[in-house]
């Protein structure tokens, strides 16, 4: 019988069924926090420090002070991933508010709760990473930057949760998201690639997204490898032409997309470069 997974909270490891945080916490109340989803490659965290960075970038942004400092923060997530002997995972730490009243005021919030959550990841079914997923637009469209801007990695993930309900109603299981002006923004999990020409294309973070970690590794990846990369405002109809479409993210990693809204994309099938920066990103992940 395997050990039950050990759980992080403000300094203290607890028993999986044994972590937890008060009903009067504001990240349950009203999913006022911030978090972090992170891969564990053979045992250590990706990209650990550009985590812990935009972790606390999404504090500052919403005036919450994490009692601990970046290098604290990873030394927690570094001593949960060993307590629990993950090899390959994924990593979630999370900061509430804390404690507070019914009421809104976080200034009556006590004890922001520090947790980090080390387990399992559900992918993607593995034939559609070798043949290629189909989305779907839906009507939902990403928050307004002056609303709730999607830069911020908040614990209000409702307006992803009803974009993906709309795509798994519509026999998908990715949702792309438009913008307030009609612009493609990102998908429920995911960013989202175009490649046209040889040109890669993805929207820019002013289009309301978030600065996806795998997405940023990718364009890195892609212009080292020689690629053409831009960032700017993109369409369905640049969707609909493109010559290769691909999804980022950390439980996604890359994976292809050879349909959008019933209308096939490119060839059909995942196009040569999407095949090729995913091994580029499979070798710097097993280094």
């Amino acid at each position: 019988m395997s050990a039950l997974p050990k759980v992080y909270i403000n300094g203290k490891f607890y028993d999986k069924p044994d972590a937890k945080v008060s009903v009067y916490d504001h990240a349950l109340l009203y999913g006022d926090g911030v978090f972090e989803g992170i891969r564990i490659y053979s045992g250590k965290a990706f990209k650990l420090i550009e985590h812990v960075a935009r972790l606390f970038e999404s504090a500052r942004s919403i005036n919450l002070e994490i009692p601990l400092s970046q290098e604290a923060t990873i030394k927690a997530i570094n001593d949960t991933i060993a307590i629990n002997n993950k090899i390959d995972g994924y990593c979630r730490p999370i900061v509430t508010r804390g404690a507070g009243s019914l009421g809104l005021d976080p200034r009556r919030c006590s004890d922001p709760q520090v947790i980090v959550i080390v387990d399992d990841i559900t992918m993607y079914p593995p034939d559609l990473y070798e043949n290629g997923m189909e989305i779907a637009t839906v009507s939902t469209i990403r928050n307004h930057p002056n609303a709730l801007n999607p830069r911020i990695k908040s614990l209000n993930y409702l307006n992803n949760i009803l974009a993906k309900i709309e795509g798994i109603q519509a026999g998908c299981l990715e949702s792309l998201m438009l913008n307030h002006k009609g612009e493609i923004a990102e998908c429920s999990g995911d960013n989202i690639f175009l490649v046209k020409g040889g040109v890669i294309r993805t929207p820019s973070i002013d289009s309301g997204i978030l600065e996806g970690i795998t997405r940023n590794t990718v364009i890195d990846l892609a212009r080292n490898n020689g690629y053409t990369v831009e960032e700017l405002g993109l369409t369905r109809h640049d969707v609909f032409i493109a010559d290769e479409c691909f999804l980022t993210g950390t439980a996604a990693e890359i994976i292809p997309v050879t349909k959008c809204d019933a209308r096939v994309i490119g060839s059909g099938k995942p196009g040569p470069i999407s095949c090729e920066l995913r091994e580029a990103f499979f070798k710097l992940v097993r280094e």
